[in-house]
């Protein structure tokens, strides 16, 4: 089952979170690698694709698996958790349904 992974970043997370991401993309290029990634990206700060020193919000992640608990333990694992970019994160199944 698809699981949707909603995480809000702290105020001004930028630095940490460009120091982070290398790591944070590994995760989710193994889980496109396996074929359970439907989408990934971060939520700009602004109304802008490059919100530039504005930085970002927070980050979605809908993935597949096996259920509610390998879905929050992968979140909990998140580097972007560890690194303090993430304030929190909340885990919530997803049914899709379009497209």
């Amino acid at each position: 089952m698809f699981y949707m992974i909603y995480s809000e970043d702290v105020t001004d997370s930028l630095e940490k979170r460009l120091a982070t991401r290398p790591a944070h993309l590994a995760r989710l290029e193994q889980l496109k690698n396996e074929g359970r990634l439907l989408l990934a990206g971060p939520t700009p700060a602004i109304d802008s694709l490059d919100p530039g020193a504005a930085g970002f919000s927070g980050s979605l992640v809908v993935a597949e698996f096996a259920g509610l608990t390998d879905a929050q333990s992968w979140a909990d694992a998140d580097p972007y958790l560890a690194a303090g970019v993430y304030a929190r994160s909340i885990v919530k199944p997803f049914k899709k349904v379009l497209p």
